[in-house]
Parts: structure tokens; sequence; C-alpha cells
């Protein structure tokens, strides 16, 4: 199974710039047609939040307008720039979806199992899941112990060193550790957030951040650095299951590229 994945993309109404420099709209126009054009098809894109900037309903109108080009099925999960009932309403046809409260669920219809976790604090940007999301997500995983698993959630549940980043992290991310320390079938946990590609190893499983479709927030490390972002490669991740080996991820940058030559 082929699994993409885009992230952040901060969708704005029609004819507006995210933070008055990006074409965010265009590009995320221009991933979902990357993915159309990949020589083997995904079955199902991931859209792991931040999927309209100021969760507004016609920045959500605007999603729906740019997804209808979307040939392949998708799932979707806010993040802090989201509007949890505005994005709800959104997706009413979405019925995976619950009709109130954080926005967990399973998909269980194919080779790899999709459970998503609602890490939003409404009105703010930090991430958290409460007691009740945490049982919610052990109940759930203790269905089946053995399906290959993808967790997805849009705050990675660790800090990526960048500290305007981390500011803003998943606040308190040990009590999800210890409810996914106790299985053993969890493939990947996939994040958005930072803009970036970051990977770690962590719960006894591997966290893969993807990059934005849009703008990439700069790498800075220095504890005073001052916010910043670039105009750099977008990019979205494609995760490949296969039962013999296991899962690998990629990221797959989006644009024109020189070549393509005839070596490897």
């Amino acid at each position: 199974m082929l699994i993409a994945q885009i992230s952040d993309p901060h969708i704005r109404p029609a004819g507006q710039l995210y933070q008055g420099v990006a074409d965010s709209n265009r590009m995320f126009e221009e991933a979902i047609d990357h993915l159309h054009a990949l020589d083997r098809r995904p079955e199902l894109v991931l859209l792991t939040g931040d999927l309209v900037d100021e969760g507004r309903p016609d920045e959500y109108a605007q999603a729906r307008r740019l997804l209808s080009k979307l040939a392949i099925p998708y799932l979707v999960i806010p993040g802090n720039h989201d509007h949890r009932e505005n994005f709800r309403a959104a997706f009413a046809d979405h019925a995976y979806l619950p009709a109130e409260g954080p926005l967990h669920y399973c998909i269980d219809d194919h080779a790899v199992r999709i459970v998503a976790l609602d890490s939003c604090v409404p009105g703010l940007h930090h991430g958290d899941v409460d007691a009740e999301g945490l049982a919610w997500l052990r109940r759930t995983l203790e269905a089946d112990r053995a399906k290959p698993t993808l967790l997805m959630l849009h705050h990675p549940p660790f800090a990526s060193g960048i500290p305007y980043m981390d500011a803003y992290s998943y606040t308190n991310p040990a009590p999800l550790e210890a409810v996914l320390r106790g299985f053993d079938n969890i493939e990947r946990v996939l994040c958005g957030h930072v803009h970036r590609t970051m990977l770690r190893r962590w719960a006894g499983t591997v966290v893969c951040s993807c990059p934005s479709s849009t703008t990439e927030i700069a790498l800075r490390l220095a504890n005073d650095a001052a916010p910043a972002s670039y105009m750099g490669r977008p990019g979205c991740m494609l995760h490949l299951w296969d039962e013999v080996h296991g899962m690998v991820s990629h990221v797959s940058h989006v644009g024109a590229m020189e070549g393509p030559y005839p070596f490897a």
C-alpha cells in the first residue's frame, strides 16, 4: 500500500496569499498534481493539519474546491490554525469524523490501519490530548494488536530544537508515549506543524514530520533565534507498506527538477 501525506497547506480565500507572500492555494494544487503524476498513484492521502490558515468558513470552502480535484481518497485531521467546529462543518460529508468533541477516529479499511488523534487545543496553538482521548486511543489500539498501524496527529510529540516552534509544541508527550509503548504494531507516527521533515525514534516506533506544501520554517537552533521562514522547496511524503519489507517513508519534492538522466 502506498500512502501519501500532505501537511500544512494553509489555504486562504481565493486570491489571498499566505502571510502576504506565498500563493498557498496554487502550491496546494501543484501538490495534488504531483501526486496524480507519480509513477505509482497512492491509494490514500493523509492531510495532517493546518489545512487552512485562519479557520474561516471561506477558507474551508476554498479548501473543498481545491480538494475536489484530488482523484484519490483522503482523510483529514485539524491543526492549530484550523477551527475545530468550522473544520467539522466543512467536512460534514466525511462520516468518519465524530459529530462532537475532538476529531479522533480510526479507519480500518486498508492493509494499514489509520488512527487519527486530534492534538489541537481550541483557541491555543500548542498540542495536547486529554485523558479521555488517551483512553480512546488505548481502546482503539487494543482492538487489533497485530495489524500494521499508522498514527497521525498534527503536533510532533517531541521538541524540534527550533525554539520558536517548541514554544507551542505538544506540551506533555509522556502520557501519549506511555500508551504507545504498550503496542509493537505502530509502524509510524505521522505529524506536520513544523513545516520541515524531522525523524525521531520515539515510543518504540518512528515519528516522521512532513514538510509543508507551502513555506519552509527556518532551521534556527540558537536559543534566542528569531522566527523566520523561507520559500523553500515544497514537498509531501510517501509511505510505502510491504508485508515482507515493512514500511519505508520518502520525502517527495513538488515542482520541476532537471532530468531525469539515464543513470542511478
